[in-house]
Formats: C-alpha cells, sequence, structure tokens
C-alpha cells in the first residue's frame, strides 16, 4: 500500500507555536477535571491517585476494599492483620455520605404524545386492556400488557395529571344522575 503523500515531506520546525503553551495544553488534556468540589480541592497533584484516595477515606480498587472471602477447610483459619489506612482527610467521606443520603426527585417525564394516547385509552375504554389493543388510535400496535404498562408510567410520572384526570373522567357524570 503507498504511503500518504504528507509522510514523504521533510519535518520542518514551526516558528510560529509556542512550544511551552502547546506542553501546557496537552498536559491540561491528559488530567481529568474532577467534578466533585471537596475532592478537587483536597487533592494533591504531588501525590499518587491511591495515595489521594487513601487519605480521603476512599478506595482506588473496590475489589480490594470489599475482598470476596473465600471458604476456608476446616482449623485454617488465617487472621489478615493489616494496618487500617490513616485517614487525613476525614471531612470529604462525611460530605459524600451526606450527598449520597439526600433522596434525588424522579426527573423522568414522558412525551405529550404518549400523555394524550394514555388519556385518550382510558377516556374510551376505563380499565378494558383488550379494548385498547384493539383500538384504531393503537398505531403502534401495542398489546394489552404494553399499554397497562405506558398507563402505569403516566401514573408513577406524573401523579397529579393523573389524579386531575381522573377527577375530570368521573365529575360529568356526577352532574348527569
Amino acid at each position: 500500500m503507498p504511503k500518504a503523500k504528507q509522510s514523504k515531506r521533510r519535518k520542518k520546525f514551526d516558528y510560529n507555536t509556542d512550544r511551552k503553551k502547546l506542553k501546557k495544553k496537552f498536559i491540561k488534556k491528559a488530567k481529568p477535571r474532577i467534578e466533585h468540589a471537596q475532592i478537587r480541592n483536597a487533592w494533591d497533584d504531588n501525590k499518587s491517585t491511591a495515595r489521594n484516595l487513601q487519605e480521603m477515606g476512599l478506595s482506588l480498587d473496590p475489589n480490594r476494599a470489599l475482598p470476596i472471602k473465600k471458604q476456608a477447610l476446616l482449623g485454617a483459619g488465617k487472621d489478615d492483620c493489616r494496618p487500617a489506612p490513616l485517614i487525613t482527610k476525614p471531612y470529604i467521606l462525611s460530605k459524600l455520605q451526606e450527598e449520597a443520603s439526600l433522596q434525588e426527585e424522579d426527573s423522568k417525564t414522558l412525551s405529550s404524545d404518549l400523555i394524550e394516547y394514555v388519556q385518550h385509552m382510558i377516556r374510551e375504554h376505563k380499565d378494558n386492556y383488550k379494548a385498547m389493543a384493539r383500538d384504531e388510535k393503537n398505531y403502534y400496535q401495542d398489546t394489552p400488557k404494553q399499554i397497562k404498562r405506558k398507563i402505569n408510567e403516566y401514573k408513577r410520572c406524573h401523579p397529579q395529571h393523573y389524579d386531575a384526570f381522573i377527577s375530570s373522567l368521573a365529575a360529568p357524570e356526577a352532574m348527569d344522575q
């Protein structure tokens, strides 16, 4: 296979590029940015990754932190007496635990088309999923179970909308009687 034309050309030094800036740019690219502010501030560039994490009370290798215990033979109980690692920055560990304990809100939403579809099915057929599957608006030919899943997803993602929708369906019937 022939070589590319550029590779035959003689390499020349580029006087217009600043080599110092170029080196800084490559170093910056090579080091990943630590997202967590506490860890980023406590990080010491002169120490290794394992040493930094050990001082924060974190583990570099989860397999070594929580090893899978093998069943020992009868009478062959070895006690592993390794010294506990010295944690010099415990505030990072407590901050991480505090953030992990906060409950995260469910941010999943459904498309407006799917909400319309589900509302149409409930309005027309109530809880009859087999009739929903035969409905002419069922363009994607969803099975009764798939439709039921979509309705349950709507109930889970938008509980206030669902309650308001059901109450609006029940209100006209009460006025007719």
